[in-house]
């Protein structure tokens, strides 16, 4: 099993400071404007969702580079719908744009990628995960 360490720093009026311990990036966040926040960064669950969408393009990105299909102009949307009692996440919905030209057989080995990224994986199923993709043409 793999380990990795990111430090947070509590920072005051609902700001976290987080650093990636094998890189040292960093990045913040706030609550949310309806949840008491400013709104002034990423809040915690949309990092969820970023990490949703982020890991299904990178594992999608593996398979194609050891494939040899070009996946340069992807791009993935991804929605965040909140549920109110209790306050969590209740669906993601992920929409990928996908850039013409790939062989048909790619069709289905990318979204088998796609949606058994680790994260997807890691996700709790309470959690509706809607991943839609648009081949191009």
């Amino acid at each position: 099993m793999s380990m990795v360490r990111i430090d947070i720093d509590y920072e005051g009026d609902l700001h976290t400071r987080a650093v990636h311990g094998p890189s040292g990036a960093e990045l913040s966040t706030d609550a949310p404007v309806d949840n008491q926040g400013r709104g002034e960064s990423y809040s915690p669950t949309d990092l969820l969702a970023t990490a949703f969408g982020c890991c299904m393009m990178t594992i999608m990105g593996i398979v194609a580079k050891r494939e040899g299909w070009s996946l340069e102009g992807t791009q993935i949307e991804v929605e965040k719908h909140m549920k109110e009692e209790p306050r969590r996440v209740g669906r993601l919905v992920a929409r990928f744009t996908m850039p013409a030209g790939l062989p048909e057989k790619a069709h289905s080995v990318l979204r088998n990628a796609a949606r058994t990224c680790p994260v997807a994986q890691s996700i709790h199923p309470d959690i509706e995960l809607d991943v839609s993709f648009d081949w191009g043409a």
